[in-house]
């Protein structure tokens, strides 16, 4: 491996980061974070590996050491939440994760002492809350969003809660969940080193992980801690009754993460406020309608929305000139914070007339980012070894670089075919196996 500097280390691993459909632009900023992350060795071994997940012995090929050498390093850097793992039929698997949701957040999910915090939080409050390259393009670059809403299912009244769908439901993605771990709200962390605590003081042990990045998170550095679906349900109570926004993976299956988001203190809230009418993450499926006749106007709904979306305006009512709440629907996110302070259910979710379309899962969802981002070739053919390799991510590349209207109509019609055989390979893989089964029992 020849000789790399320490600039070069560090610009490499920027470049590899932003192979990512979600990167991280460049700046002195970014620049600094990374070296606060990760030392200058780690930054060369991560910037070789692969975009998409990889084993040991494929990071053993690629830095040219032995698999016992490359597994100590994968381990080391899982332990530091660099990297997650996961293992399928006793091979593991190694992903880097992007910058959000993902190695930035893994930082301050726990109290650390091998980083500093303090220097890291400020250097991200700089990066995000400042500046304003990253938040632009985590939220804005791609049509399709990192991020929805799930609703606070308490205020939904009894015909809404019979017609929500069960990945509407954050207590249904509990249910599912095989693993769930509880680590500290970065956002609230990171606020709290930068010199902007929360206003609302809201909980901070109140981030949920599932799956696979809740079991490595937890068995690697404790990054979070594995709690069981009571725990979990426990969270998501003292996130309800602290006003706070419930934002998840936009996936419809097994979601990665849910995040208890404060107004004050979370990047995406924060960005809603700042950025309106823009609307950085995927609202839920319903709006508050207000009952004008049995609203007392105490303004608690006001007080309450974590974006603004709700003021209180004069209004003539018979010979009374009365303060009744004003919804900006074109910003407003459907969570139901509102409705759950109106101390007169004078405030309801009633459905959006037009649906929200959920991505299936994280696989559908980081191709329709990188189709609309124009980087589907670094998705697809990250390794690019092979002649016909690079000849099929140069057709890619030449589509991607169509003009808007061609690409919007490859788009549509990526999406379109993208799900109708994801959905019909799953109906095969079911059908296929229900007949293995009934084989069985013959």
């Amino acid at each position: 491996m020849g000789h790399i500097t320490s600039k070069d280390a560090y610009k490499n691993l920027e470049e590899r980061i932003n192979w990512f459909t979600q990167g991280a632009p460049a700046s002195e900023t970014f620049y600094k974070i990374l070296q606060v992350l990760y030392e200058e060795r780690e930054a060369k071994w991560v910037a070789m590996l692969p975009v998409r997940p990889f084993t040991i012995t494929r990071a053993a090929k690629i830095w040219g050491t032995s698999e016992a050498h490359a597994e100590k390093v994968l381990d080391h850097l899982c332990e530091k939440a660099l990297l997650v793992d996961s293992e399928y039929k006793g091979v593991r698997r190694f992903v880097m994760p992007p910058p959000m949701a993902g190695f930035i957040e893994f930082a301050l999910m726990r109290t650390r002492g091998d980083i500093d915090q303090k220097y890291l939080s400020e250097l991200y409050y700089q990066y995000m809350n400042v500046e304003e390259d990253f938040v632009k393009d985590l939220f804005w670059a791609t049509e399709t969003k990192l991020g929805r809403v799930y609703v606070q299912e308490p205020v939904l009244t009894n015909e809404n809660t019979l017609h929500i769908l069960d990945h509407e439901r954050a207590s249904h993605i509990i249910e599912e969940a095989d693993y769930i771990g509880l680590g500290l709200c970065y956002c609230r962390h990171k606020a709290y080193h930068a010199g902007h605590p929360c206003e609302i003081d809201a909980p901070w042990d109140v981030c949920l992980t599932f799956g696979n990045v809740a079991r490595s998170l937890a068995e690697h550095g404790g990054h979070a801690r594995l709690i069981d679906k009571a725990e979990a349900m426990d969270a998501l109570e003292r996130s309800y009754a602290s006003n706070l926004v419930q934002i998840g993976e936009n996936v419809r299956e097994n979601p990665a993460f849910i995040c208890n988001c404060c107004g004050c203190c979370c990047e995406a809230l924060q960005a809603a406020r700042r950025f309106a009418p823009m609307q950085p993450v995927a609202t839920t499926n319903y709006i508050p309608e207000i009952q004008e006749e049995t609203c007392i106007g105490c303004g608690k709904c006001a007080k309450a929305c974590p974006i603004f979306a709700l003021t209180m305006e004069e209004k003539q009512m018979g010979e009374k000139t009365v303060k009744r709440p004003v919804l900006n629907a074109e910003i407003c996110l459907g969570c139901g914070v509102c409705a759950s302070n109106c101390p007169n259910h004078s405030l309801t979710l009633q459905r959006r007339p037009i649906q929200v379309i959920t991505p299936v899962n994280s696989t559908h969802r980081f191709v329709l980012q990188a189709i609309e981002k124009g980087t589907l070739q670094n998705l697809v053919f990250d390794n690019q070894a092979f002649a016909n390799h690079r000849a099929m991510a140069a057709v890619f590349g030449t589509i991607l670089k169509l003009p808007p209207l061609k690409q919007a109509l490859a788009s549509k019609q990526f999406k379109s075919i993208y799900l109708d055989k994801l959905l019909s390979c799953q109906m095969q893989w079911s059908r296929k196996k229900k007949e293995k089964e009934n084989r069985k029992d013959v």
